[in-house]
């Protein structure tokens, strides 16, 4: 999503109930609302589904902490790279940001002012936002099949007596087995697809069998995407199926958007937004984020209640910039901003947790320094050496919690919410501890809550920023402060600063802190290998000739897999 995106849907960052919008009637608390089954329902959907989408926004942000040691490798396998941040929040921004909002809805409102009918901007509205949205909703779709990829093919499950059994791809059959080693597995008769659960129990031909395993493949392994244009451009990615398909499911919403304009539709390209945004924006750090909320704080009061453009703009606009809710008397509608810009923050609380929680497993290994002293003798120059012991902060590897939603389901036992202690570690790093995240997600909850009492208390619409952003930034501040982890979290960014390897400390014996004495990078290895890589791509397409034009899309090699 780009800064433009986030900008318009800035503009729409409001919540409130269209029937009431433009009544003229005198400020009454409408208590009586809270009575109507159909007005809560409405009003518990637009908290859900920003909570959801908050939710999953900030777990697929999820990425290696600067606490822990990038991931280990097989030999022969390349290093998979750490992803990035597109786009990181500087302390200039919690100026910029109202500023640009501010022009872009003055804009809006006096363009829909000028032109008399909305309609023509809706439709050019429309028309752009629906390209945009393609990779977004591409990127939701293709996670989505991959979550329920992993539910139907997941990689281990338990049965009743906790017993776990792994699901081997290369034999082609499921073993029984402790931990993580699936080698010295025993390999279970008659369960031979690669199907859970009872599921297993199923007696499928061999034919059958071939084919659950062949789509297993498809849809697990990643293809391989080249494209090369000779004397322009020229490289490759991985992807899987479910990516590509994604992208399809998106071509195909997004023009049945534009036909119909339902708000069904309209809903969906702006939860894709709000969840794509999350994956490639970051406050940096919590003061940073903090200083944002608050300038977008001020710009949404100032924006509902001392001018018609929030309120105008919001009514008119008929684009995915808002999520919007039919009620049997009116609408209610909730902005993008009032998802993105919170849930940012709450994106970084989950981060911090992660981070805290591989910090907390950092180990202190003694290390012995030698110096040489030079000192003057009798016999001239005398040069000795002397050895002190220091400590090294060695950082535990990381382990990605992504992709394991499937494995969390067959393998966790009904009523339980953590999978059980025999599981692998990347399955119990889904379960990290997560204090500040859930802290945030209260506070988020509590200000949609007193917004929407608001609504009923002034009978008008309000700014939600209004009520979140106090409820988001003071539940994270307060936890850091009854944590007593302030410095900790004051000293969390995400620039790239923190990410240090095999770094020697000298420790205070009184006190326990830590000084860094000596660092190693390793950076340079890594820039050793990105050399030599890049030196045999072009011996090989020197000596093979070159491309003038490539599109291919690779498909897994049926090699991967043994045949039994």
């Amino acid at each position: 999503m780009s800064a433009e995106n986030i900008t318009a849907n800035i503009t729409a960052n409001i919540t409130e109930s269209v029937a009431n919008a433009t009544s003229s009637s005198p400020h009454v608390f409408s208590y009586h609302m809270l009575l109507k089954p159909d007005f809560l329902l409405v009003e518990a959907q637009v908290i859900l589904s920003a909570l959801s989408i908050i939710w999953l926004g900030s777990h697929a942000s999820l990425r290696r902490p600067p606490s822990a040691a990038p991931v280990k490798t097989k030999k022969g396998k390349s290093k998979p790279e750490d992803d990035h941040f597109t786009e990181g929040f500087r302390a200039s921004d919690a100026i910029m940001l109202p500023i640009m909002a501010g022009a872009v809805l003055i804009g809006l409102y006096y363009l829909i002012e000028w032109l008399q009918d909305p309609d023509i901007l809706n439709k050019c509205l429309r028309v752009y936002l629906s390209f945009a949205s393609l990779a977004s909703l591409g990127k939701l779709s293709g996670d989505a099949l991959d979550v329920l990829t992993s539910l139907i093919f997941p990689n281990m499950w338990a049965d009743g007596s906790g017993k776990i059994y792994h699901i081997d791809s290369e034999r082609r059959c499921q073993l029984l087995g402790d931990g993580e080693d699936t080698e010295t597995g025993t390999p279970v008769e008659g369960k031979k697809s690669p199907l859970p659960g009872f599921l297993s129990n199923l007696r499928l031909s061999p034919k059958t069998n071939k084919l659950l395993w062949d789509v297993r493949r498809l849809l697990t392994e990643e293809w391989k995407v080249r494209l090369a244009i000779h004397g322009i451009f020229r490289g490759e990615t991985s992807l899987r199926l479910n990516t590509l398909v994604g992208f399809l499911v998106s071509i195909n919403v997004t023009l049945v958007y534009y036909l119909t304009g339902w708000n069904i539709f309209s809903n969906l390209l702006g939860s894709a937004f709000s969840y794509t945004a999350f994956t490639i924006m970051s406050p940096t750090s919590f003061a940073i984020g903090t200083m944002v909320l608050v300038g977008l704080f001020v710009y949404d009061i100032v924006m509902v209640f001392y001018t018609p453009f929030m309120i105008a703009v919001a009514t008119k606009v008929d684009a995915p910039i808002k999520l919007v809710f039919q009620g049997s008397k009116g609408v209610s509608m909730l902005g993008l901003g009032d998802i993105v810009i919170p849930g940012l923050l709450m994106g970084l609380a989950l981060r911090f947790d992660l981070y805290r929680h591989y910090q907390k497993k950092i180990k202190r290994e003694p290390v012995l320094l030698a110096s040489e002293v030079a000192a003057d003798g009798s016999d001239g120059a005398v040069t000795t050496t002397e050895t002190e012991i220091q400590y090294k902060l060695v950082k535990t590897p990381f382990v990605d919690p992504q992709g394991q939603w499937g494995n969390r389901f067959w393998i966790t036992k009904f009523g339980s919410l953590s999978p059980p202690a025999s599981a692998t570690s990347a399955l119990a790093a889904t379960a990290f501890p997560k204090p500040y995240f859930y802290a945030t997600v209260t506070g988020y909850a509590l200000g949609m809550i007193v917004t929407l009492t608001m609504l009923l208390v002034f009978n008008h619409g309000q700014p939600a920023l209004l009520y979140l952003v106090p409820g988001v930034t003071g539940s994270v501040w307060l936890t850091a402060l009854l944590r007593g982890e302030l410095k900790e979290m004051w000293e969390y960014t995400e620039d790239g600063s923190l990410d240090t390897e095999d770094v020697v400390v000298e420790v205070d014996e009184k006190t326990g802190e830590t000084k860094e004495v000596v660092k190693k990078d390793d950076d340079e290895a890594d820039k050793e290998d990105k050399k030599k890589k890049a030196q045999e791509t072009k011996t090989d397409s020197g000596a093979a000739g070159y491309d003038v034009f490539l599109f291919a899309i690779t498909a897994p090699s049926h090699e991967t897999y043994k045949e039994d």
